[in-house]
């Protein structure tokens, strides 16, 4: 298939598919195609339906996965091989929307409180403060925090989009107090040999183990942390569409999920039940 990944690549690059994105879509039509032993030029709508019912019912992918590999296949088909597929036989999985655990902000305080080493209590503040993700706050470099402005320059984030987003004053400090202490030089957040950006797993690794050391119970992740940031704001009245730039959401919808985690005790609602029997004790 080396010769079919290497159009691929080009169809991608022409499109202007950033690198991981080539990467997994080559990596998944490659599986698709291991899967059957044979060259994906011999294989159509039939083997497609087999290999996608496999991932939902062997495999037990999430329906999320299963329409990912729907997309690079299709991709593939469509812009490497030219050929028209019955896309009625290739249906999306239908995905459960699962609403994130919430991490208060006294969770969120009590996460850089146990994490001892400054480095990654900058990163998850960092990550708090602007509502990053990890990829983003791994691939920050000095020259991206903007204090006189305070803001903070997030190059090629999701979707090879640039932004910015704020620079909290807290954020600011503890970044100084890191910066004295580890002197980085083009990465902000470097990795072991202080040459290449931090890995991802290495931010995740350290957040478990911080985790570990409060009494937080909730299944949460480094990304809980930018779902803390953005509920956060929406609770204390910023509007979602600002919510939706400073994420670098590029649909509205994608913003609105957190309409759906606001505390229902900060809107001031009041149950119906208690307005009929004129009950308003608190």
């Amino acid at each position: 298939m080396s010769e079919l990944r290497n159009r691929m690549k080009i169809e991608m690059e022409l499109r202007g598919y950033s690198p991981k994105t080539i990467k997994n879509y080559i990596l998944h039509v490659s599986t698709f195609s291991k899967f059957h032993n044979k060259s994906p030029e011999l294989l159509g709508e039939e083997e497609i339906r087999e290999f996608l019912h496999h991932c939902i019912t062997v495999r037990k992918l999430s329906e999320g996965t299963v329409n990912y590999y729907n997309a690079c296949i299709k991709f593939f088909y469509a812009k490497v091989l030219h050929r028209k597929l019955d896309l009625k036989q290739l249906p999306k999985a239908k995905e459960r929307r699962r609403l994130p655990a919430i991490l208060s902000p006294e969770e969120m305080n009590d996460i850089f409180n146990a994490t001892h080493n400054i480095k990654y209590k900058a990163i998850f503040m960092t990550i708090y403060s602007a509502g990053l993700r990890i990829s983003e706050v791994c691939n920050l470099k000095v020259s991206d925090i903007d204090s006189k402005n305070m803001q903070i320059f997030i190059r090629e984030g999701k979707g090879n989009k640039d932004r910015y987003t704020i620079l909290g004053k807290s954020n600011l400090k503890i970044l100084r107090e890191y910066w004295e202490i580890s002197r980085p030089k083009e990465y902000l957040f470097s990795g072991r040999y202080s040459i290449n950006a931090i890995s991802p797993r290495s931010v995740q690794v350290e957040f478990g183990k911080s985790i570990e050391r409060t009494k937080i119970t909730k299944h949460v992740t480094v990304h809980s942390v930018r779902h803390a940031f953005a509920t956060h704001l929406l609770n204390g009245g910023t509007d979602v569409c600002h919510i939706q730039k400073l994420l670098g959401h590029t649909r509205i919808s994608s913003t609105s999920v957190y309409l759906h985690l606001r505390r229902l005790d900060l809107l001031s609602i009041k149950s119906p039940l208690d307005t009929l029997l004129g009950d308003d004790n608190d």
